[in-house]
This record gives C-alpha cells, structure tokens and sequence, in this order.
C-alpha cells in the first residue's frame, strides 16, 4: 500500500472514531442498554464487518434507524434476550446474502423507505426530547407523543439547558466547514457539555458506566429457546430486513460520493451478517451501515477499507483503556445530539421531491410514517409495503372501453389495456351502459392482461346479454 493512501485512510479513520464515539453511546443509552454496548457494536462494525468485502469505504455501527426497534424488543424480552435476537438475525441476513437476495432490496419502494426513516425519526425525536430534560419518557410513540404536552412541568431545568445549548452547538458548528472539518461536531458538542457540567458541578444526569467487559453477555441456552415464540420470530425478520435494507440503501448512497469501486449488494449483505452475529454472540445492539459515518469517511479522504477497520482499532481502545471518559458525559447532551440525528431522518427535501412528481407516493410515504409511530416498526413497514404494492397494482391496471357504431347498426366495443379486478366496477358499469336493443361486437384483442375476476365478468356478461336478446353479442379477439 502506498504511503499516501496509508495516511489518507489513518487521518480518516481517526475522523470517523470522532464521530461514532458519542453516536454509539447515545445510540445504546436511547435503545435501554447500557452505553458499552453501544460501543462493542461499533467494534464489531469496524473490525469485522470492516475487514469483510462488500462496499469499501461504508461504515458499520449502532444505528439511530433501529433505535425505536430495539427499544421495543428490549422491554418486550428483556434485555438478556436481545443477544440472541441480533444473533439469529445476523444469520438471516448471511443466507440472504448466500442466496444473492441483497440486489432484491433495491427494489423497495423509496418512499417506503422514507416513510421508515420518518416515523422511525419522530418516534425518537419523541423519545429524546423527554431525556433532554432528565424525564422519564412514555412507552409507544403516541404516548410520547400525547405525553409532550405536561413535559414542561417534568422537565429538569438545568438539564434542558445543557441540551438545549448541546443542540446549538451542535447546529452552529455543522455551519462552520472550517471547523467541522477538523472536529466533527457531535464530538465538540459534547464536550463541551461534559467540560461545562463538570467546570460548574452541574446536578444532571450522567452516563453510568459498568466496564466493557461487565457489560459484555453471552447469550444462554434459556435465551436460545426464546426464538420458538412467534413474537420473537417476527423481532428476528424485522432486524434482519431493516437493517440490510438501510445498510443497502446507505451504500447506494455512499457509491455517489465517490469514485472507487462499486458495492457488491450480496458480499456487503454477508459482511453485515457476519458483524450481526458477532454483535448477537456479544450480547451487542444490532449493527447497520450507517450514512452518517460513511460519508464523514469519504470526505476524510479514505482510499481502502483500511480506514473502517482501523475505527475499530480506536474504538476498542478508548473503551479498554480509559472507559471512565464516559461517565462525565451528561445524558441531556447525548439526547440532543439524538435529536439532532432524529430530526435528520426526516427526509423534508424527498417528500417535496416526490411531492412535484408523484403525490400517491408522498400518500405511501406518510401512511407508513403515521402507522409506525401508532404502531410499530415492523407493522408500519408492512403496511407500507401493503399499500405500495397496491397503489402501482392500481397505476398499471388502465382498461379503456372504445365504443365505435358501424354503418349496419352493429355497435363495435374494443377492450384495451390491463383488465383486473381493480377495474372492474369501471369496465361492468360502461357495459352494462350499452343500449340493450343494438347488436354488439365486442373485440378483447387490445387486452394485454385479463385476471381470472375480469375474465369471468366478461363471460358472465356475454352470456346475460345472449340470454335477454338472442345473437346480440358477438366476440372477437
């Protein structure tokens, strides 16, 4: 290896250390585990899912997209049990990739995929907003949202300050390319919240902190058997296709942003399914590529996949040598700089995109949206899915009746396009239309497509037509 590319790809990974660290413990914080966990994920992503082949510059790690997911399961299952389910999920994810399914989830509909995106971001928005304040949050994302408007008299001044300034930090230095540049800012955000809480012996709520290793749980035989329950059967399928559809979206995303080689879907799916099981053997969240830190890797400069292995590499050093750093670092300044990431996965610029070009998609996208933060991850995905599918069943089945009269009073009837059973009602009602007295000749050669329901609605009406008046219908192809 060059030596250019070797202090390109060191400089690099040294900026996406900077950028994960507080990401992986306020991930974790916000998921209901404790914060090394967050932090052996993000090793995970470096040095496993980092060294495999796939897409070389993404980065892997604990991701705020499966945040409200793993929230859910944990107090679902408890979370001795969350070992097993990022575990079984990462195999899901290996036989997917074995099986060449990782091109398949491109073909998701986008505005499914933003409709996850947002509700997932509300939903911990929501969440976060009650952390910024040192406030219990309620369960499910209604209740926390219904739950906002008595947060005022919950909310712990002091700690609403320090977010809320960690939120202007946060914000004002992203502004600044200079210095954004040099110090990511979710690193210099917090900070300075530790630094400013500790300078002033603030009374706020900090991150507590057991040892990585204390926190580390190997799955057990008891946890094992968990995965015979159909809850935690639908848990395994939902981690597994969330997380390869977001890890597939992102390097879609991440190939844009450079020059170098392209993505291999199926290589990647089973580098993130090996990280995954690495994650569920350690009792770890469950890992996705995440766009956040793969761009701040291209923009560093990273020419090989040396920079994410190399990420892990300091990962595993700071939480080994000097883990107490943690345990200065206020839970309000990690919820703003959720927030702040929550607020980005709202995709404000798509929806006005889809808006100008498609509205039944922008339809798609908040109906999902919506049933997520009702409901729940996994049953708003589905029903987005459901109604995607639908809406283009319904855009590709056109059907157009042409009537034309002939000369010797035979009125002539040309069926075209996709007959199905979405167009029935329209299809029956034009011929059931037709003057009962006039001999017609029906010509169904224009159709492209005709479902058993179309098919059999014709052939009822023909026969109904031949029984009132004898002869009056003839049919053609």
């Amino acid at each position: 290896m060059r030596r250019g590319v070797r202090k390109a790809d060191l400089s690099a990974s040294l900026v996406v250390f900077l950028v994960a660290l507080p990401l992986c413990v306020g991930v974790a914080l916000a998921s209901g585990v404790p914060p090394e966990l967050g932090l052996v994920t993000g090793i995970v992503g470096g040095l496993v899912a980092g060294a495999l082949p796939g897409s070389s510059l993404q980065v892997s790690g604990p991701a705020a997209g499966l945040t409200v997911l793993v929230y859910e399961a944990v107090h679902a299952y408890g979370p001795h049990a969350l070992g097993v389910l990022v575990f079984a999920a990462g195999v899901v994810q290996l036989g997917l990739g074995a099986l060449r399914l990782g091109r398949w989830f491109r073909a998701v509909s986008v505005a499914v995929v933003h409709g996850m995106l947002a509700g997932i971001g509300i939903v911990l928005v929501a969440g976060q907003v009650y952390a910024l304040g040192d406030a219990s949050a309620p369960a499910g994302g209604f209740g926390k949202l219904a739950g906002l408007v008595e947060l005022p008299g919950r909310a712990d001044p002091v700690a609403l300050s320090v977010g809320g300034a960690t939120m202007v930090v946060l914000l004002l230095w992203g502004r600044w390319r200079r210095g954004s540049g040099l110090v990511p800012a979710p690193l210099v955000a917090v900070a300075l919240a530790a630094g400013v809480t500790g300078v002033l012996d603030l009374d706020v709520r900090r991150v507590e902190v057991r040892g990585l290793w204390e926190a580390v749980r190997v799955p057990g035989l008891a946890d094992v058997g968990r995965l015979a329950e159909v809850g935690v059967i639908g848990t395994v399928v939902a981690f597994a296709l969330i997380a390869s559809a977001e890890s597939l979206f992102s390097a879609a995303a991440v190939d844009r942003l450079h020059d170098g080689r392209r993505t291999d879907y199926d290589k990647e799916l089973i580098a993130q399914g090996a990280g995954n099981t690495v994650c569920g053997l350690l009792g770890a969240l469950p890992m996705t590529a995440v766009i956040v830190r793969s761009a701040a890797n291209v923009r560093a400069g990273a020419r090989t996949k040396a920079s994410r292995v190399l990420h892990g590499v300091w990962l595993l050093l700071f939480a080994a040598v000097v883990p107490g750093v943690l345990g200065v670092i206020p839970v309000a300044a990690l919820a703003a700089l959720l927030v702040y990431a929550g607020c980005g996965l709202v995709p404000v610029r798509e929806v006005r995109a889809l808006w100008r070009v498609d509205r039944g998609e922008v339809l798609v996208l908040v109906v999902t949206a919506v049933a997520i933060v009702l409901g729940n991850l996994f049953e708003g995905v589905v029903i987005g899915l459901a109604l995607a599918v639908a809406k283009t069943a319904w855009e590709i089945s056109h059907v157009q009746v042409e009537i034309e009269g002939r000369g010797d009073g035979v009125l002539v009837v040309r069926v075209v396009g996709h007959a199905t059973f979405l167009r029935l009602p329209k299809l029956l009602d034009t011929l059931e239309g037709l003057p009962a007295d006039q001999e017609v000749r029906l010509e169904l050669g224009g159709l492209r497509h005709v479902d058993h329901a179309c098919a059999a609605a014709l052939e009822g009406w023909v026969e109904a037509r031949r029984e009132r008046v004898p002869g009056a219908v003839g049919v053609g192809g």
